[in-house]
């Protein structure tokens, strides 16, 4: 019989949440999948509020997500880098028992999207000249944003959500490796699975 675990989230905003909902289930997928004891990776759960919000109503998002979750991750981008992590030292000492896991992009979401060209080559009239040759120079650029917003100019048949979620289903996890930011996040989520039985 398979062990559950299901992932709570409590990210920026809806196009935050969107695509970081699926790389997470996916991810974990793929971290669980050589795990000596079968890992059924659920559907994330998401928070009632936004990280954009005051620390004593995330705090009790937080509690709440902690009754079904097995670890929960906290989404913040470069504004708020401190955040996330304030905010977890700050959810042990309340007593929170379920694992709390930053999730900070060196700048925004946006840059982890733009990572893998290969996904924006299947959408027709996407802009792939705008992106650097190699995937972890993505967290380079100043303005993430406003890259994705000149890679989609030319596409007219998609709602903005719609490409975060289609980026969520496509992007290449080995890609998303190669940014720092992004390695930094799967090796403390590895370390947590690996201390609480799931690896």
């Amino acid at each position: 019989m398979s062990r559950p675990l299901v992932p709570g989230l409590v990210a920026e905003g809806d196009t935050d949440e969107v695509f970081l909902g699926t790389v997470i289930a996916r991810q974990l997928r793929a971290l669980t999948d050589l795990a000596p004891r079968s890992i059924d990776v659920q559907s994330v759960q998401y928070a009632g509020c936004r990280m954009t919000k005051d620390d004593s109503r995330i705090g009790a998002a937080v509690e709440e997500l902690a009754g079904d979750c097995h670890l929960i991750f906290l989404h913040s981008d470069h504004r708020e880098r401190g955040k996330a992590d304030r905010l977890a030292g700050h959810l042990a000492d309340r007593g929170v028992k379920r694992p709390i896991i930053p999730l900070v992009p060196v700048r925004e979401t946006e840059a982890w999207l733009l990572a893998d060209s290969e996904v924006w080559k299947k959408v027709p009239g996407a802009n792939t000249g705008v992106l650097p040759p190699r995937p972890r120079e993505v967290e380079r650029i100043p303005d993430p944003k406003a890259a994705l917003r000149t890679v989609l100019a030319g596409v007219a048949h998609r709602k903005v959500g719609e490409h975060f979620a289609f980026a969520g289903d496509h992007v290449d996890l080995a890609v998303l490796a190669q940014l720092p930011a992004y390695a930094t996040w799967v090796e403390a989520t590895s370390e947590v699975l690996r201390g609480h039985g799931f690896l």
